[in-house]
């Protein structure tokens, strides 16, 4: 025999009957309340250390390699002498020039001390002006020649003095490309003697995407990683950016200085820039799980003053795994439900539920 399950009747005074129904309990949600982060984004770029200058050391002058003073590896100082050349055909080059000048000098001497005379002779009328003109105007090329002859004797000892190769800055050989007696040229194929570089402080150049350019200043300090000495960082400063992205990459080239006073690390080297960047305006930040994806786009449910969800469509940013930045759509303090599930429909009443705050310490 089957049983029938009927409901209770109240008897209302008026003789009217209804049936009692249990109330349906309103569902409670998880909500979480978006803010702007104040956290500074992190963020890791690969680099290549570079010395702060370096310079490929020419001979200004031939001859041959005498001998050279400084090895690879060597560290030198601004001035030290680097290598001397032998070069004898600028030698007696230089003692023809000397010669020459001497000659010039002795007569351009003499064509002033005749000029003087005609110009004398012809106060007293005693030879036409145009002969006396044409005795000055000797004397004035004699002069010009002896001020040439001193130049080329100038020039000569200039290249002379050159045949010293000396250290243009304070720094590391990097590379030596000679041996004694190497023939030594000045023509296009002329061999690099020396390769220089300063170490201390080093240069690293970072490009930094344009989202994160408005954050990027001189003077921000930024770490730097190096995978041969784990658990150390070395601690570096933006000195200047370019005035421009590259429109290929759309970054932006970044210059950073490292002390590197002990000289731990070397030119060349691959590092790791980790920046920590503060943001002009912050972007609301949700978590990733209160992100809704649907075929009319990316939402999220939006608990209201009245307690009742809503869908707003909203644009998202960057993706830092557990959070996402929510760029438009979104109101500061806005009650978001997180890890919504499929049960949640437009305008259904709910009870919500923040997270409870951290135990204090």
């Amino acid at each position: 025999m089957k049983s029938v399950l009927r409901p209770l009747l109240f008897l209302l005074p008026t003789g009217l009957a209804i049936a009692a129904t249990a109330p349906h309990p309103t569902p409670t949600v998880n909500v979480v309340t978006a803010a702007r982060s104040s956290a500074a984004v992190e963020l890791i770029l690969p680099a290549s250390l570079q010395a702060f200058q370096e310079a490929a050391i020419y001979a200004r002058t031939g001859g041959y390699l005498s001998k050279w003073l400084v090895d690879l590896g060597d560290k030198v100082t601004a001035g030290q002498t680097l290598a001397i050349i032998d070069g004898p055909e600028l030698d007696q080059e230089l003692n023809q020039s000397r010669a020459t000048l001497a000659q010039t000098k002795a007569n351009a001497e003499l064509a002033a001390a005749t000029s003087q005379r005609w110009k004398d002779l012809a106060a007293r009328n005693a030879v036409s002006k145009q002969e006396a003109d044409e005795k000055s105007a000797a004397a004035l090329a004699r002069a010009a020649d002896a001020q040439a002859a001193e130049a080329n004797v100038a020039r000569l000892t200039q290249l002379k003095s050159l045949q010293t190769i000396v250290a243009p800055f304070a720094g590391v050989v990097t590379a030596r490309g000679a041996e004694i007696g190497t023939l030594i040229t000045t023509d296009a194929s002329r061999r690099e003697l020396f390769r220089l570089a300063a170490i201390t402080p080093l240069r690293v150049y970072a490009s930094i995407p344009q989202t994160y350019m408005r954050a990027i200043r001189p003077g921000l300090d930024v770490d730097v990683l190096v995978n041969e000495f784990p658990g150390r960082t070395f601690a570096a400063k933006i000195v200047r950016a370019a005035g421009a992205l590259d429109p290929v990459t759309r970054t932006l080239t970044t210059e950073i200085q490292l002390p590197n006073e002990n000289g731990e690390l070397l030119p060349g080297m691959f590092v790791q820039i980790r920046f920590r960047l503060k943001p002009a305006e912050p972007a609301l930040m949700l978590p990733s799980n209160a992100i809704i994806v649907r075929a009319e786009g990316t939402l999220v449910a939006v608990v209201d003053a009245a307690k009742t969800v809503r869908f707003q469509k909203v644009k998202t940013g960057r993706d830092f795994g557990t959070q996402m930045e929510v760029l438009t759509g979104l109101a500061d303090g806005a009650r978001v439900v997180s890890n919504p599930n499929d049960a949640l429909t437009e305008g259904l009443l709910v009870e919500p539920l923040l997270p409870a705050p951290p135990a204090k310490r």
